[in-house]
């Protein structure tokens, strides 16, 4: 049992303002795995008040990036030499199979907080331009307190994408993960504190929707960072533009896989595994509507219902599970109502379905859909579980048409023998990335989306551009 009674405030475990308490409920057994303190908006507001106070009085800001960088390092190196057991407490948490979680959940964290420490060395803090009336510097500079609100997905992943350049821009943070996954960011305190991150930098606490959305509101907040739903990004954008409050939003996603009429399909469909299946699913990049061409349909739903009917399901601690339960009962019933739904509009289910491959649990079968239509539910709304759609196109342009039409634009792949043909047909998806034979994320690239999907970057040097401010420190032209 994982059981934690305080908060990480101000550099120390500080107790709880409420007596409320999350309990940390294992997908697979169904049973109770830990507890943390609920936090209330008297937590929030204690937690902001040690950010803000680390921030306008504390050394952090006023460190050369290189001291903050030696500083997160030691982070980065007691993350790297731990990444087993994070890896195991997301497991635990919400059902990540353990392979997924060892590269996912947390060696791939690890490496965003790594790149953003090298980042440090080479990034351009400061610049020097001719202007137009006589030499200007611009100056980049740490854009203040950051409010950091992570799902439950990939909670560590999500989290470090707003932690590690916060951190390397000179900003404090009050980070509320998810109440499904609470418990990993206890362990990351631990790790922030032993390596001597100056107090109030880095604050923790656990809590719902309340404490979120007072997090967010707080007038003592300079930036949101959010990852989760389109629905809950959109109240939150309209707060923050009310107080004109900077905002990263990376949102939902229903990703599109364009299946080109060359391409090697033994090779395509396991890639699905990660490219649609990570996580069991439950991935907002995950390429959900697979698009064949209509020439090559029927082989395609046989390659691919083949595939996932061949996918491990069972316990997520075991190295050779593929697919795992989902987060929640809530998630489960969710996931099902949408294979129903499925179903009333006319698919055909090819592979899963209904059946739950287990009585205890949260699991639901992986599923494959043929016969959709781009217009139906379950291609258009975002499933957030191991259930795919395949979709028949006509010709490429029609393919192109298709992926485009969507109310998102995170993700998306193209499959193909030929590369540059693949490479034409990814610029012209309106998605913020969109790979050629893979779909993976890269920390050195920006990460972010079109349409619904969200706002701003996040990842790469864009992602430390939007912690920080740009000043402008004009001078007279000199005189000859």
């Amino acid at each position: 049992m994982h059981e934690h009674k305080s908060f990480f405030i101000g550099g120390d475990w500080v107790a709880p303002a409420g007596t409320g308490v999350i309990e940390v409920v294992s997908p697979h057994t169904e049973e109770v795995i830990g507890r943390v303190p609920d936090g209330t908006e008297a937590d929030i507001d204690r937690a902001v008040a040690a950010a803000r106070a680390a921030f306008d009085d504390g050394p952090w800001p006023r460190l050369t990036p290189a001291e903050r960088a030696e500083a997160v390092g030691r982070l980065s190196a007691l993350y790297a030499a731990n990444v087993q057991p994070m890896a195991d407490l997301v497991t635990a948490e919400m059902g990540s199979p353990a392979l997924f979680s060892v590269f996912a959940q947390a060696a791939i964290p690890q490496m965003v907080l790594q790149y953003y420490v090298d980042l440090a060395a080479t990034y351009p803090w400061e610049e020097e331009r001719p202007g137009l009336q006589g030499p200007v510097t611009v100056v980049r500079e740490p854009v203040g307190v950051v409010g950091a609100i992570v799902p439950w997905n990939v909670p560590q992943f999500t989290l470090m994408l707003k932690l590690a350049p916060a951190l390397i821009a000179g900003c404090t943070i009050v980070a509320k993960p998810s109440p499904e996954t609470p418990l990993d960011a206890y362990l990351l305190a631990e790790w922030v504190k032993e390596a001597g991150i100056p107090d109030g930098v880095v604050n923790i606490v656990p809590g719902g929707r309340e404490a979120g959305a007072h997090l967010v509101a707080h007038p003592d907040v300079d930036k949101v960072a959010f990852t989760g739903s389109t629905a809950a990004g959109r109240q939150i954008a309209a707060v923050c533009g009310q107080q004109l409050k900077r905002v990263t939003l990376e949102l939902g996603g229903k990703s599109a896989a364009v299946i080109l009429d060359d391409a090697d399909l033994a090779t395509t469909v396991e890639g699905f595994k990660l490219a649609s299946l990570m996580n069991n699913g439950q991935a907002c990049a995950a390429q959900t509507r697979i698009l064949a061409p209509r020439s090559r349909y029927a082989e395609v739903a046989d390659a691919l219902a083949t595939m996932v009917a061949g996918m491990a399901v069972g316990d997520p601690t075991d190295y050779g599970t593929e697919i795992g339960p989902l987060v929640a009962r809530r998630q489960q019933e969710r996931v099902e109502s949408y294979i129903r739904i499925g179903q009333d509009e006319g698919a055909k289910i090819l592979v899963g379905g209904l059946n739950r491959p287990y009585d205890r649990g949260w699991y639901v079968a992986p599923t494959v859909f043929g016969d959709v239509t781009n217009d139906m539910r379950i291609a258009r709304e975002e499933i957030f579980g191991p259930v795919l759609s395949l979709i028949a196109y006509d010709d490429e342009e029609d393919a192109i048409r298709i992926a485009n039409d969507s109310e998102y634009g995170l993700g998306g792949s193209v499959w193909t023998a030929d590369e540059e043909r693949g490479v034409a047909v990814a610029r012209r998806i309106r998605t913020g990335s969109c790979g050629v034979n893979l779909y993976s994320i890269d920390p050195a690239t920006p990460f972010g989306g079109y349409k619904s999907s969200g706002l701003g970057r996040e990842l790469g040097p864009e992602g430390l551009d939007a912690y920080l401010e740009h000043k402008a420190i004009p001078r007279p032209a000199p005189q000859p």
